[in-house]
């Protein structure tokens, strides 16, 4: 039997996180969970958006979304931390300082 090509397509069809961004997000994810703040997490890989959702609890909207838009990459930044209520509480080119909201309420949440 002879070998067969693995077919791939001619375009990204589904947007995804890089290993480094996903570490990222998870540490920081992990951090707010160690201080019992999260409990759920949601990842939604879509064809235009690949989103993270982190939840206080299981059955509620999410409390931060974490959202990696390539094509606004040359517009206002393809990051976003968007709140529960569906505003963008913070937009950018890099992850860092997108996630700079969460790192404060973290710093907070563990000087309590």
């Amino acid at each position: 039997m002879g070998v067969v090509p693995f077919p791939i397509p001619s375009k990204a069809t589904q947007v995804g996180f890089e290993r480094l961004e996903l570490n990222r997000i998870l540490d920081l994810y992990g951090r707010m969970v160690a201080a019992g703040h999260w409990r759920d997490y949601a990842i939604d890989l879509g064809k235009d958006a690949a989103v993270f959702a982190a939840f206080r609890r299981a059955a509620e909207r999410p409390e931060f979304r974490i959202e990696k838009r390539p094509a606004l990459r040359n517009k206002q930044g393809m990051w976003a931390l968007i709140g529960e209520g569906g505003a963008v509480v913070k937009r950018g080119h890099d992850l860092g300082p997108v996630l700079a909201p969460v790192e404060r309420r973290l710093m907070k949440l563990v000087e309590n």
